[in-house]
């Protein structure tokens, strides 16, 4: 048995027909949201507070948010758990699911395409390091190499804050979907650290104007003030806290210059190390500790 709500609306921000701001904190550009959806169903109706986030634990009665299940399961984030729900793309009991529909955990059964889903047990976390030239995503037919294709092991993991095509290094993949959902979301302004090589030497003026945050036109925000620092000529490092698309890229376009290499060497507390292109290793003990503690979340 299933429970639905009525008349109740997604809390996820439809970023597409939003007003456009100039706030960077509310553009995301590795992710999106979705529209509001109404939901109507039949059977044992369950209220929830307004404002209640879907991150919290399952409810008293045995029930949990579809789109925290699909997101329990490893399947993919909330957020991308809301986009398959809307797109029509997930069942419940053989029915076609609604944004608001609440889970039985005992006797439900929830599939994405032909898929059945089950919650995971054991949560894991891999450090990956992605080469040059695969591309994150499962299916692409212009992709040469998916990463799908390039990333294996026992489990499915979903990565959480992609790099495009062009940039190496590190990724990080999880069955958790919570993990994933707080790694996402810009307003936490988790650090991601780079090393990027460009085609002619930065000035100090071009180094402290990336500092204090430039407009990129193609997304009509500035980004935020964030830490640049010299490591040569032609190569600088920088900590972002937000998540735009092609955001370095874009970042050193607007002081006339283009990178030529970009390496991503760490996120939250977790680094790449001396991992080499394609390697896999699993976050165990204290590392995946202090990783849970920065995403602010408890394992």
């Amino acid at each position: 048995m299933y429970t639905q709500r009525k008349n109740h609306k997604n809390t996820g921000r439809n970023l597409t027909a939003a007003p456009k701001t100039k706030d960077a904190g509310q553009q995301r550009g590795d992710f999106s949201a979705v529209k509001p959806a109404k939901s109507a169903g039949s059977g044992q109706r369950v209220m929830a507070e307004s404002g209640q986030r879907g991150a919290r634990k399952s409810a008293d009665d045995g029930t949990m948010r579809l789109n925290r299940y699909i997101a329990a399961c490893g399947y993919c984030s909330r957020r991308e758990a809301d986009e398959l729900i809307e797109q029509g793309d997930v069942t419940l009991n053989g029915k076609k699911a609604e944004a608001g529909d609440r889970v039985d955990l005992k006797s439900d059964t929830v599939k994405i395409g032909e898929k059945i889903l089950r919650r995971i047990d054991r949560k894991t976390v891999v450090a990956y390091y992605k080469p040059v030239g695969v591309t994150c995503t499962d299916r692409d037919p212009h992709a040469e190499r998916t990463l799908s294709e390039s990333f294996k092991f026992p489990i499915r993991l979903t990565y959480a804050g992609r790099l495009d095509r062009d940039s190496e290094g590190l990724l990080l993949m999880t069955n958790d979907g919570d993990l994933i959902d707080s790694m996402m979301r810009s307003s936490n302004r988790h650090e991601k650290e780079y090393i990027v090589r460009v085609t002619k030497r930065m000035s100090d003026a071009d180094i402290a104007r990336l500092r204090s945050g430039v407009f990129l036109r193609e997304l009509e925000v500035k980004t935020r003030p964030c830490e640049v620092q010299r490591l040569g000529d032609r190569t600088v490092k920088i900590v972002l806290t937000q998540g735009l698309n092609n955001q370095i890229r874009r970042m050193v376009k607007t002081v006339n210059n283009e990178v030529k290499k970009l390496k991503r060497v760490r996120v939250l507390t977790v680094s790449l190390g001396s991992m080499q292109p394609g390697q896999i290793r699993e976050l165990r003990g204290e590392e995946l500790e202090s990783l849970y503690s920065a995403a602010g979340l408890h394992r």
